[in-house]
């Protein structure tokens, strides 16, 4: 079978030797960045086609890569992977790529890069007062040591030795003065690496990256030459929980690419490209098995987490709060920190769960009762006799918090016609916060519980009466003293 691949590339190869075939290749520039298809490797390199060079026609224009640039971490390419690169030389038609200049050779290879803005390799021969001195193309060249790395350089002399990546930001003098830049050789590869991981991110993307800085808002995550940030409010199904508390610096996560924000302006009025990653969105929705996590009517132990005026919210097990009213948490308060402090554990009851709407609403534990015990309330009826605690006096009434009972659940007003004081009588002298009361229930139901104490003096007076009268008529029925007499 014929190498249709071989031919064409032998071809383009046997054409460019020729004079009338020298001509430059549209579109393309030294330095330019390209990626390309590996569709042979011989012992020399390999040949590529461009896939963003593709003329009208659909051929795409082809290039060669040498043996030294073929490896991609620790593996070889192979026919088909496709590699970022540079356009590095197009001569007679001929165009060669690769992923820096390698050594050059000479001055005019070392121009060229600089021309191109491609990297070029050196090796770091020691250290001045200013920075690294660096051997490259032959020639002695210089490093500021603010381009040394992306960061503070604490120590140059661990850079001696060692051959690394640089851009050439300046020849002049024929070869005499060449400085160079790390600094910018790293960028243009961070740049490269981020454009091909942005090239595949999309919203709903569940991706894998590295931690890199813990801040109060968040964590910043490097997905591979480009960050993401997880704000706090993405960490978990848990309110107001905060980066340092679940992630450290160097902790590889799984996220979810949440948004993806192109332009955005930093503080320099750069564009910038913003990413917002979740960790709650791969996590289990506590939500979903609310019924079996929070069961209703029963004693629940929760921390609680924050102090709102309206009342305290109480975190029941991960990802579930429930809010604990102000007016559950008896007497008159202005605000729940009069009672409460975050952090506190407290027993609760769950009264209702709201799934639709996402809401828990408590009430204190009833006293005495174990975490896991029924709560049924005080069983109320009209007409009951029942004792309890002046909890609060207010001008219409005073409120009454019934014996074993917390929160508004066990708590009673007795309006001021029902206290059975005189008109014009001081209700807070006469009911002291505190005071125990007995009381009879005359209404109850919809969360409404409404006693009296008169009701409470009327029935002992009827009492007495009605005894009065008992006995009344039954020394009546036994008549005088003469007529027992008179009958006997």
């Amino acid at each position: 079978m014929v190498d249709t691949k071989k031919d064409s590339f032998a071809a383009m190869f046997e054409a460019a030797a020729q004079p009338e075939a020298a001509t430059r290749p549209k579109g393309l520039s030294l330095g330019q960045p390209c990626r390309a298809e590996v569709v042979l490797v011989s012992k020399d390199g390999a040949f590529v086609e461009l896939l963003d060079r593709g003329p009208a026609g659909g051929k795409r224009q082809q290039a060669f890569m040498q043996r030294e640039d073929l490896r991609s971490g620790q593996a070889e390419v192979k026919v088909g992977d496709v590699v970022d690169a540079f356009i590095i030389a197009i001569d007679s038609g001929e165009i060669r790529i690769g992923r820096t200049m390698g050594k050059p050779a000479g001055l005019e290879e070392l121009e060229r890069a600089h021309q191109a803005k491609v990297p070029v390799e050196g090796k770091v021969s020691g250290v001045n007062k200013g920075g690294l001195e660096v051997e490259v193309a032959g020639l002695r060249a210089f490093c500021p040591v603010s381009q040394a790395d992306r960061g503070y350089v604490t120590d140059p002399l661990a850079l001696v030795g060692r051959t690394l990546q640089f851009m050439v930001t300046e020849v002049r003098d024929g070869g005499k003065r060449v400085v160079l830049s790390r600094r910018a050789a790293l960028e243009a590869e961070a740049k490269a690496s981020a454009d091909r991981v942005l090239a595949d991110l999309a919203p709903g993307a569940i991706v894998r990256g590295s931690v890199t800085a813990v801040r109060e808002f968040g964590a910043f995550v490097d997905l591979g030459g480009i960050e993401g940030l997880i704000p706090n409010a993405e960490l978990s199904h848990d309110r107001g929980q905060k980066a340092a508390d679940v992630l450290s610096p160097g902790d590889v996560v799984e996220v979810q690419v949440r948004e993806i924000k192109t332009g955005v302006l930093d503080k320099r009025g750069a564009p910038q490209t913003k990413i917002t990653l979740s960790l709650k969105a791969l996590a289990a929705d506590p939500w979903d098995n609310v019924e079996q996590s929070i069961p209703t009517g029963r004693v629940l132990r929760g921390t609680v987490t924050r102090l709102q005026d309206f009342g305290a919210f109480v975190r029941i097990v991960a990802g579930l709060e429930g809010l604990l009213h102000i007016s559950e948490l008896g007497g008159k308060i202005e605000h729940p920190s009069a009672v409460l402090k975050v952090g506190e554990t407290i027993d609760v009851v769950v009264r209702v769960v709201d799934k639709e709407q996402r809401r828990i609403a408590l009430v204190p534990a009833p006293e005495g009762l174990a975490v896991g015990a029924e709560s049924t309330g005080p069983n109320l009826v009209v007409g009951a006799i029942i004792n309890g605690k002046v909890d609060r006096i207010e001008p219409f009434g005073v409120f009454l918090q019934l014996d074993g009972t917390r929160g508004r659940q066990g708590r009673g007003l007795i309006p001021n016609v029902e206290l059975g004081t005189p008109r014009g009588a001081d209700t807070r002298k006469l009911f002291p916060v505190g005071m125990a009361l007995t009381a009879k229930v005359l209404e109850t139901g919809d969360g409404k519980l409404r006693l009296s104490l008169r009701a409470i003096k009327d029935d002992e007076e009827r009492a007495d009466f009605d005894g009065y009268r008992a006995k009344t008529e039954s020394a009546a029925k036994l008549g005088t003293f003469a007529d027992l007499l008179k009958k006997s």
